[in-house]
C-alpha cells in the first residue's frame, strides 16, 4: 500500500541531495579565520583549520530559497495527487523550509532530516486526537450497554464494518446486539440480518419506512433488558448534503445519546471523504472513523487529511470482505509504510 506517496517522499529526498548548481544555488563553508596566536599555536591551528574547511567544501552545502522552492513544487504535486490535504502541505513546505534553507547540512545527512521531519509532522497530526479501541472502550465503561451509531455515505461498506465490530466483540466475549436503523435502503435489513444470523446475534429491526429513530431506541431497551453489553446502531447511507435525512441522524442521536459515533468511508475517496467527514463532524458530531477499501488504497493521503480535518483519530482499517479483516490503526505503523 501506499507505493505513491512513498514514492514523492522518496524523489524529493533524492533531488534535495543531489549536488547543485555550483553558482546560483550552492554556498560552500569558507574556512574559519584565524585568530592572532603565537606562531607555534598558529600553524597547528591552521593545519586543522584547513583540513575541517577542506572537509565542508567537499560534505556540506547550503541550499538556496530558490532551489528549495523548486524542488518542492514536484513534492506539492505528488502530495496533492495523493490526497494530502494543501494546510498539510504547507506545514510540511514551512517545516522542511526552516530544518533546510540556509542551513549547512551534510550531504550525506540531509536524506534523513527530511524523513525525521515528516514523520514528526505527519505522526504529530494522527496521534493528536486519542486513539479508541472499541472492544476496551466497552469492557471498560461504566455504563452498559454501551451505544454504538454507525454513520457515513452510502455505499462506503458502513453495514459490513458494522458486522466487523460484532464479530471483534464476540471474538473478545462482549455481548451485544444489531438496531436495523436504515429503515430506507431496499435490502438493508436482509443485508444486516444474514450478518446477525452469521455471527449468532440478534438484529432488532421495523418495517420499512418506520422511524429509524424507533428501532435504535428498542434496541437499546433490548440490550438493557438482557443486560448486554453494546448496541450497534445501522443507520442509512446518506450525502452530507441531503439535509432531511442527516436529521434523521441527529433524531437518532438526539433519542438514545449514543456513546460513540463512527464515521465510515472508503479510503480510495479521496478529498471527497475528507470533506464528507468534516461535514458530518460538524452537523452530527463523530468520534472516530473507520476506513475501508484500505487494501487497496495506494496513496494514503486521505489518512492525514481526514484526521486533519476532523480532528477525530484514524479507530479501525477495513482490508478485506471476512469478518476478521479489520486492523485497528497505528500511526506509527503506517508512517513506516510511507516513508522508508
Amino acid at each position: 500500500m501506499f507505493n505513491f506517496l512513498k514514492k514523492a517522499f522518496k524523489e524529493f529526498s533524492d533531488k534535495v541531495t543531489k549536488p547543485q548548481n555550483k553558482e546560483s544555488e550552492v554556498q560552500i563553508e569558507k574556512p574559519e579565520t584565524f585568530s592572532e596566536k603565537p606562531k607555534e599555536v598558529q600553524k597547528v591551528d591552521a593545519k586543522q583549520n584547513f583540513l575541517e574547511g577542506i572537509t565542508k567544501a567537499i560534505t556540506e552545502t547550503k541550499i538556496s530559497e530558490e532551489y528549495f522552492n523548486k524542488i518542492f513544487q514536484e513534492l506539492e504535486i505528488e502530495l496533492i495527487q495523493n490526497n494530502v490535504a494543501y494546510v498539510i502541505i504547507e506545514k510540511i513546505k514551512a517545516r522542511l523550509h526552516k530544518q533546510i534553507v540556509g542551513h549547512a547540512v551534510k550531504r550525506s545527512e540531509l536524506s534523513g532530516i527530511i524523513k525525521k521531519e515528516l514523520q514528526s509532522l505527519i505522526l504529530d497530526i494522527l496521534e493528536m486526537p486519542k486513539p479508541i479501541d472499541i472492544a476496551t472502550y466497552v469492557t471498560e465503561a461504566k455504563k452498559k450497554p454501551v451505544v454504538i451509531m454507525f454513520i457515513g455515505t452510502n455505499g462506503h461498506g458502513k453495514t459490513t464494518s458494522l458486522a466487523k465490530i460484532g464479530y471483534l466483540l464476540k471474538s473478545k466475549n462482549i455481548t451485544c446486539v444489531f438496531a436495523a436503523g436504515d429503515t430506507f435502503r431496499a435490502a438493508a435489513q436482509e443485508q444486516l440480518q444474514e450478518h446477525g444470523d452469521n455471527l449468532g446475534i440478534r438484529v432488532i429491526k421495523h418495517t420499512y419506512g418506520a422511524d429509524a429513530a424507533a428501532v435504535a431506541f428498542d434496541a437499546v431497551k433490548h440490550a438493557e433488558a438482557r443486560q448486554l453489553d453494546a448496541v450497534l446502531i445501522d443507520t442509512a447511507g446518506r450525502q452530507h448534503s441531503d439535509s432531511n435525512l442527516m436529521d434523521e441522524l441527529k433524531k437518532i442521536k438526539k433519542v438514545v445519546k449514543p456513546d460513540l459515533t463512527i464515521y465510515v468511508c472508503e479510503s480510495i475517496a479521496g478529498n471527497d471523504a475528507c470533506e464528507q467527514g468534516k461535514d458530518y463532524n460538524e452537523s452530527i458530531g463523530i468520534d472516530g472513523m473507520i476506513l475501508t477499501k484500505s487494501d487497496v488504497d495506494d496513496k494514503g493521503g486521505t489518512f492525514i487529511s481526514l484526521v486533519h480535518e476532523t480532528g477525530k483519530p484514524i479507530m479501525y482499517l477495513g482490508v478485506g470482505q471476512n469478518y476478521e479483516d479489520l486492523q485497528q490503526f497505528h500511526p506509527q505503523k503506517f508512517i513506516n509504510s510511507i516513508i522508508e
